[in-house]
């Protein structure tokens, strides 16, 4: 049936408003024929609101006496952002546990009519993200709320602070912005510790306090991007510079931009990265899929021939006999 849900939702809110509506008053109301309301209430029967139809002169319809309309009402399409929103916050570390998603589900459940309740049930039942989960670390909702809102509001924070070695500090930060990348949550903050911007995880955040101290945000600046940036240029024992078979476009579909980063060049596209050891290295530009040159280090030219030769090898090696 296709009807529109804006019109349904109106009739819907009509028959709240007024005890009994006739087809006349009501294809007038939404500007429709008095046949087209007789396929609304249709609709809204087909949802599960028990609609009533009175015969006679002074008939009409109304919804059924002592009926409670849910508060929430959704499309399809709506439904199934909410269900897939709730998994992938339980997929992208939102919650220690998954109480909170099921139970924001349960609730979600609870509010639909019949029939879209049964479809949402099974979007749970069925739906399934491949999104790599994040098993270890997890951020606390009440953290995050709290960070996002000293951004908006500029309100310094007090922070206890684990750090990856262990080390605990107390800073005060001016947060700019919560992101997730690379499977952790981080806010970017003005140290005042360090008098400069730093990252932090937020699973290493152990206390929080809002201060009356506020601050100003640096103009265009991307949290995100600063991000990856941090990650990407971490301190790695070998930088790697490759030529890339590739246009810049075909380049950064395959490279993450906290690998690296690329930019044009002669003949290709240059690739800039870092690594802690020359067989990951070499992995990952084979995992690259291109044609490409090694620029430095001459080591990895090395590495790359020695797994050339691995390759070669496999190729060539019988396949086993089978019983």
């Amino acid at each position: 049936m296709d009807l529109s849900f804006a019109r349904l939702l109106t009739l819907l809110e009509l028959l709240q408003v007024y005890r009994q509506l006739n087809a006349a008053d009501i294809a007038e109301r939404l500007e429709v024929s008095p046949r087209t309301v007789r396929r609304y209430v249709t609709g809204l029967q087909d949802m599960g609101i028990p609609v009533e139809a009175d015969r006679g002169p002074a008939g009409g319809y109304r919804l059924r006496r002592g009926f409670k309309l849910p508060p929430l009402m959704l499309t399809n399409d709506e439904a199934l952002v909410m269900v897939i929103g709730l998994l992938a916050a339980q997929r992208l570390g939102l919650s220690a546990s998954g109480s909170a998603i099921q139970g924001a589900l349960a609730k979600l459940d609870r509010l639909l009519p019949d029939t879209q309740r049964a479809q949402v049930q099974a979007m749970q039942d069925f739906v399934r993200l491949g999104l790599e989960p994040v098993s270890r670390d997890h951020a606390n909702a009440e953290t995050i709320l709290a960070m996002t809102s000293a951004a908006r509001d500029e309100t310094s924070i007090r922070l206890g602070y684990r750090s990856a070695s262990g080390d605990v500090t107390q800073r005060i930060v001016d947060p700019y912005g919560v992101a997730f990348q690379s499977g952790h949550w981080y806010v970017v903050s003005w140290d005042h510790l360090r008098d400069a911007i730093r990252t932090f995880r937020l699973d290493r955040v152990l206390t929080m306090d809002v201060t009356n101290e506020t601050f100003q945000h640096p103009e265009h600046f991307d949290v995100i991007e600063h991000i990856q940036r941090a990650i990407r240029e971490l301190q790695y024992d070998i930088r790697c510079e490759v030529l890339l078979d590739l246009t810049p476009a075909e380049a950064r579909t395959r490279v993450s931009p906290t690998d690296g980063t690329v930019e044009a060049a002669a003949g290709g596209t240059l690739l800039r990265f870092g690594a802690d050891d020359l067989e990951w290295a070499a992995s990952y530009l084979v995992r690259l899929g291109c044609d490409l040159v090694v620029l430095q280090p001459t080591a990895l030219r090395v590495e790359m021939r020695k797994m050339a030769a691995r390759f070669r090898a496999a190729a060539r090696r019988p396949q086993r006999e089978t019983n």
